[in-house]
């Protein structure tokens, strides 16, 4: 069966064509600038030339409605007709304490998904957009929603409630929702299948490493705790990101600058993290040439970066009460072999030891740890589209 995978954004779609008996990417690529002047789409059959065209998307409608043109073209498209799509995956941001696992799209699925628009206002009314898009385009294809945050709800409540008012938890749901939940899930069962060991007996850490970043603690199949908190801007370090800070640094900076709160908002979402830190870009390659160069704020940058990782996978140890594996993914997680070394080398007191050649390797799945390692360290690309296919493979054959 061949399955669609769509993941809209409030001005983007992303997509691929899986093929889930081979689970063989079949094209994939990305339409930018929706509803904006020059706006594009690129498309990339499996093993072929990447293809850009300008062209008009006034909406998400039109941005699909490209999405299956390509698909099926006679030149380069890779399926006939669109009969040939079996069902669509769509990724979804935001599903509250209402989705504790993938579900299929059904009319009451989506006004329980719109409930928790005010929870992700910039993403879930994308996602949504795109559902409804397919919906018109493809009225008879059956339909799923994967999470980001449905893999966290199994976090018990001494990890996901704040120290506020408990009434907010009640009226508001205010709580620790995390985020990346299908990358998470993804990299921890496939480091389960790299060390030939049951996942449901393992405790392992996974570092979700690029410009948004989280770390999981995923005990025995289920995570337990994760970094990002009720929004994605909690936690680590990240490309624009501050992640954790004083919360009275909010109002003592906005009485200083004469900000409101919206302007706040944007500096600590947008302008902070390893770019406000470093002065020199949100890009870690250009930090960290910057720092090679002698730029001390730029290695300073870097460093509190790396500390940060360090602090939350100690905490996670110890909460977990031991730890058998730690898997790097995301961008940084899975090209950066000198973060990875950093990081590891703050946590020789575990008896980790890695293996120099293999860690400067890129991009690639490997364990990365000495044998002797007590810890085994494991690099994990991670796979977010071919999660989605498998859940909504998995429902639909229900």
């Amino acid at each position: 069966m061949n399955i669609l995978i769509i993941n809209c954004g409030s001005s983007s779609l992303k997509y691929q064509l899986i093929n889930s008996d081979s689970e063989e990417v079949l094209a994939k690529g990305i339409c930018e600038r929706i509803g904006l002047a020059g706006s594009q789409i690129t498309y990339q059959p499996g093993g072929g030339e990447k293809e850009e065209k300008v062209v008009a998307m006034p909406t998400h409608v039109e941005a699909i409605k490209l999405v299956l043109e390509v698909l099926t073209n006679e030149g380069t498209g890779v399926i006939k007709s669109l009969d040939e799509v079996g069902a669509i995956g769509h990724r979804v941001v935001h599903g509250g304490e209402a989705f504790t696992s993938s579900t299929l799209i059904t009319e009451e699925a989506l006004k329980v998904i719109e409930t928790c628009n005010d929870l992700a206002p910039i993403h879930n009314p994308a996602n949504l957009i795109g559902i409804r898009a397919c919906q018109e385009l493809m009225p008879g294809c059956p339909m799923v929603g994967v999470f980001d945050t449905a893999f966290h709800q199994t976090m018990p409540r001494k990890a996901y409630l704040y120290a506020l008012p408990y009434e907010y938890y009640q009226k508001y749901k205010v709580r620790r929702f995390g985020f990346h939940g299908t990358s998470h899930s993804y990299v921890s069962q496939r480091v389960a299948k790299l060390l030939d060991r049951p996942y449901d007996q393992l405790k392992i850490i996974v570092c979700h490493l690029g410009n948004g970043s989280s770390i999981a603690a995923i005990k025995h199949g289920q995570s337990v705790d994760t970094s990002m908190g009720f929004t994605p801007l909690e936690g680590l370090i990240m490309g624009t990101r501050s992640g954790d800070m004083d919360p009275g640094l909010v109002q003592f900076l906005m009485h200083k600058e004469n900000l409101n709160i919206d302007e706040m908002l944007d500096i600590l979402n947008k302008k902070s993290g390893i770019a406000g830190l470093s002065g020199v870009s949100s890009d870690f390659r250009d930090v960290d040439n910057a720092a090679a160069a002698g730029n001390e704020q730029a290695a300073a940058a870097l460093e509190a970066f790396v500390y940060r990782i360090v602090k939350y996978i100690g905490a996670y140890s110890m909460g977990m009460g031991g730890l058998d594996a730690i898997a790097f993914t995301g961008g940084i997680g899975e090209n950066a072999g000198k973060v990875r070394r950093q990081i590891c080398e703050y946590l020789a007191f575990l008896g980790i030891q890695i293996d120099e050649e293999t860690n400067g390797k890129r991009s690639q799945e490997m364990v990365i740890s000495t044998p002797d390692s007590r810890v085994a360290v494991l690099v994990v690309p991670t796979n977010e589209e071919l999660m989605i296919a498998r859940e909504t493979l998995r429902l639909i054959r229900r």
